[in-house]
C-alpha cells in the first residue's frame, strides 16, 4: 500500500529542498541563530504560495512540478550571488546537530501513526488516519491539477469545486506528482517534513531566547508531553473524572496534534515565523515584506483557523504594540511596510477566502460563534458549570492537556521579558508572547460551527503550544546555568507527569486500531485497481458510503479515500457535512438513498439517480455490503459489471445515456 523506503526518500529529499531555498531567504532576512531554523518552513511556505497560482496557469503535471522546483533552485542560487546576507550576525549559539537529529527522530512518530500496520489477518491503521482521509484531495489535485475539484460528492451538470484550505495538500500533490507516489505516501512524507520544520523552529527559538545551544534539546522532551489525565486516572476514579471533567478532546499538544493535523501545525510554524519577521520589519528591504506576505498567505491558505482567525485577532494586536514601541521617525514607514505585506497577503490568499466566505454564507449557521470553551462536567449545576468554565479554562484546562509548558513557558516567558535581553530578542520576546496571549484567548472563548467539532478552539492553541514549548526550553537552560535546581525540578516533574499520555499515545500509533475489517481493508487495493481500470481519472465512482466503518475509531468511508484515488459520487455523511453547502435535510436524504441503495434496498429509480444525477460511473461492490446477495445493480438496466473477484468484489460500470464506453 505505501512503501516506507519510497516515503524516507521523498520526506528526505522535499526537506532538502525547501531548507535550500529558505536558507537564501533567512540568511538574508533573520538573525544567524533562526536562519537555519526556520529554514524549511519560509522554504515551504515561499514555493507553496507560489508555485500554487503558477501550475495553476501553466499546468500540473510531472513535468511542470519539477521544472517549477528547478527554476526555483536556479532563482535560489541567483538570489545567493546578487543578494549579500544580511550584516546582523549575531554572536548567539545556534542549534546543535545532535538536536537536529533528535528533532528528525521524534519527527517520525506522527509519520508513523499514518502508516499502515500489517497483522495477522490483514491491514489496520491508528487513529489519526481519520484526519487523514482528505488524502482523496491529495489524489484529486495530483491527477487533475489545480484548482481542485470536489472529489468527496457531485453532482451531474452541478459545480465541482473544493472549498477547503488545502495549500498544505497541494505541496503533497506536488510529491505526488514529482515522484509517482500516491496521495497516501505522499501525505506521509510531508507529514514528517511537517513536524521536523516545527521541531526545528521551536528549537531555534528556545536557542535565541535563552542565548544558551542546551535549550534546544529541551524542546523534544516538552513536545513529547502530553495530557495529566492518565494521571489524574490514578488518583481518581474514571467515574469522578468524568463528572468533574469535560472527556478529552481535539484541544491537545504538539505530541497529539502532530499526528492529527499536520496542515494546521505547517500553518502554525509559518504564523510563528511571520511575527518573528514582524518584530523586525521596521529595518530596510523589500524583501522581508515579500516574505511576510508569502508566510501569512500560506497559513491561511494551510489553516482558517490558525492561519486565517487567529492569525487574523493576533496581527492588529502585535502590529500596534510594534508600532507603540517604534521610534516616532519609523513609525509612518513600518505602518506602511505592514499595509503593503497585508495586501499582498489577501491577494495571494484571495481564492481561499473569497471561496471560504461565500461557503460560510451559504450553511445554516455562521461560521465562527463567540462560546466560552466547555471544560467542567456534570459534577457541577448546570446553572453554575458555564460560569464557572470560564475561569476553570485557564485553572484546569490548560494545566490538565498542557501541564509540561503552561506554568514553565509562563513563568519562563515573565522571567525573559523582566531579563536585560538584546534589544532586537526583546522584541521578539514580546510578539511571541502577544501571539500566545491571544491563541490562548481565541481558543478559551470562540468556536468554529460549520461542523461538528470545534475546530477552531482545538487548532487556535496551537500557536500557543510553540511558543510556550519555547519559552519553556529558554526558560529551563537558562535556570540550569544559575543553578536555580528547584526551578529545574519543578520542570521536570511537569514533563514527567504528561509522559503516561505520551506513551498511550505513541503505543496507539504504532500498533494501530484492532478492528475487524483488516483482512477486508487487506483486499481494497485490488478492488480499487479494478476501479481505476474501468473509469476515467475525471470520473465519479460510488461505492457503499458505510464500507469499513471499524477501519478508524470513528466511522468514516476510508477505504475510499486512502486507496481509490477517484471522485466519489457520494463519499459519506461525514464528508458531506465538510465539504459541501448542503442543507442539513437534502444531505440525509442522500445519504439515505446510498445506505438503502448498498444494502440491498434500493429501487430501481434510486439506481437510476445513482446513474444519472450523482454520475456514479462505476460502482465498487463488496462482499459484505448487504446488496451482495440481494444485487440491484446485476438487474439494473443503467449498469453492467465489468469485473468480479469471486467472493470479495464487484465492479459496475454505468450505461447512462452519453457513456463514452468504459476501457478494459
Amino acid at each position: 500500500m505505501v512503501s516506507t523506503f519510497n516515503v524516507a526518500a521523498v520526506a528526505l529529499g522535499a526537506l532538502l529542498f525547501w531548507s535550500c531555498l529558505g536558507s537564501a531567504i533567512t540568511r538574508r532576512i533573520l538573525p544567524a541563530t533562526l536562519a537555519l531554523p526556520l529554514a524549511p518552513t519560509v522554504g515551504w511556505a515561499v514555493h507553496s504560495a507560489l508555485a500554487l497560482p503558477l501550475l495553476g496557469l501553466t499546468g500540473f503535471s510531472q513535468y511542470s512540478v519539477i521544472g517549477l522546483a528547478l527554476l526555483a533552485l536556479v532563482a535560489r542560487f541567483a538570489l545567493t550571488r546578487t543578494w549579500p546576507p544580511a550584516a546582523r550576525v549575531d554572536a548567539l549559539p545556534r542549534v546543535p546537530v545532535w538536536a537536529v537529529a533528535a528533532a528528525a527522530l521524534l519527527a517520525l512518530a506522527p509519520a508513523i501513526a499514518i502508516l499502515p500496520k500489517s497483522v495477522s489477518d490483514g491491514v489496520i491503521l491508528a487513529g489519526p488516519i481519520y484526519d487523514h482521509s482528505k488524502i482523496a484531495m491529495i489524489d484529486e489535485m495530483a491527477r487533475l491539477g489545480v484548482p481542485p475539484g470536489n472529489p468527496f460528492f457531485g453532482e451531474t451538470g452541478g459545480p465541482s469545486r473544493l472549498v477547503y484550505y488545502y495549500l498544505w495538500h497541494f505541496s503533497a500533490a506536488e510529491l505526488a506528482a514529482a515522484f509517482r507516489l500516491s496521495g497516501w505516501a505522499a501525505d506521509v512524507a510531508l507529514t514528517w517534513v511537517t513536524a521536523f520544520a516545527s521541531l526545528a523552529l521551536m528549537m531555534g527559538l528556545a536557542v535565541r531566547l535563552a542565548g544558551r545551544a542546551s535549550a534546544a534539546v529541551w524542546v523534544v522532551p516538552l513536545a513529547l508531553a502530553a495530557s495529566l489525565r492518565p494521571v489524574l486516572a490514578m488518583i481518581w476514579r474514571a467515574e469522578t473524572l468524568d463528572a468533574v471533567l469535560q472527556p478529552a478532546t481535539g484541544f491537545a499538544g504538539w505530541f497529539f496534534q502532530s499526528a492529527w493535523v499536520p496542515q494546521h501545525l505547517m500553518s502554525t510554524s509559518c504564523v510563528v515565523a511571520a511575527v518573528i519577521l514582524m518584530s523586525g520589519l521596521a529595518a530596510r528591504g523589500v524583501l522581508q515584506v515579500l516574505v511576510l506576505a508569502l508566510l501569512a498567505a500560506a497559513a491561511f491558505a494551510s489553516s482558517t483557523w490558525v492561519g486565517g482567525v487567529t492569525f487574523a485577532l493576533a496581527a492588529p494586536v502585535i502590529g500596534a504594540a510594534l508600532l507603540w514601541q517604534a521610534e516616532r521617525s519609523e513609525r509612518l514607514r513600518l505602518l506602511a511596510r505592514f499595509a503593503v505585506a497585508a495586501i499582498v497577503t489577501l491577494a495571494l490568499a484571495a481564492p481561499f477566502w473569497r471561496d471560504q466566505l461565500a461557503f460560510a454564507a451559504s450553511r445554516d449557521v455562521g461560521a465562527v460563534a463567540l462560546y466560552p470553551a466547555e471544560v467542567l462536567g456534570e459534577a457541577f449545576p448546570d446553572s453554575l458549570r458555564r460560569a464557572l468554565d470560564l475561569p476553570a479554562f485557564w485553572l484546569v484546562l490548560l494545566p490538565v492537556e498542557l501541564p509540561a509548558i503552561v506554568a514553565t513557558g509562563a513563568i519562563a516567558a515573565v522571567a525573559l521579558l523582566r531579563a536585560p535581553l538584546d534589544r532586537d530578542v526583546g522584541r521578539e520576546t514580546r510578539v511571541l508572547a502577544l501571539l500566545a496571549a491571544v491563541a490562548l484567548a481565541v481558543s478559551w472563548l470562540l468556536a468554529s460551527t460549520l461542523g461538528e467539532n470545534n475546530d477552531l478552539g482545538w487548532r487556535a492553541v496551537l500557536p500557543a503550544v510553540a511558543v510556550l514549548t519555547a519559552f519553556a526550553a529558554a526558560g529551563i537552560a537558562r535556570a540550569l546555568a544559575s543553578r536555580a535546581w528547584i526551578a529545574v525540578a519543578a520542570a521536570l516533574v511537569a514533563v514527567a507527569l504528561g509522559l503516561p499520555r505520551s506513551y498511550a499515545i505513541l503505543r496507539d500509533e504504532t500498533a494501530g486500531h484492532p478492528q475487524p475489517d483488516a483482512a477486508a481493508f487487506a483486499q481494497a487495493p485490488a478492488m480499487w485497481a479494478a476501479v481505476r481500470r474501468h473509469s476515467l481519472p475525471d470520473e465519479r465512482v460510488g461505492n457503499n458510503p458505510l464500507a469499513l466503518r471499524a477501519a478508524a475509531p470513528w466511522p468514516i468511508n476510508i477505504g475510499w479515500a486512502l486507496l481509490a484515488n477517484r471522485r466519489s459520487c457520494y463519499a459519506g455523511r461525514e464528508y458531506a457535512l465538510v465539504f459541501t453547502a448542503l442543507p442539513a435535510a437534502r444531505r440525509a436524504e442522500i445519504d439515505a438513498q446510498f445506505v438503502r441503495v448498498f444494502a440491498g434496498e434500493g429501487s430501481p429509480d434510486d439506481l437510476r439517480d445513482l446513474a444519472m444525477r450523482w454520475g456514479c460511473r462505476v460502482i465498487a461492490l463488496t462482499a459484505s455490503d448487504g446488496a451482495w446477495t440481494n444485487d440491484p445493480f446485476a438487474a439494473s438496466p443503467f449498469f453492467r459489471i465489468v469485473e468480479t473477484a469471486p467472493g470479495k468484489w464487484r465492479v459496475y460500470r454505468a450505461l447512462a445515456p452519453g457513456d463514452g464506453g468504459y476501457r478494459s
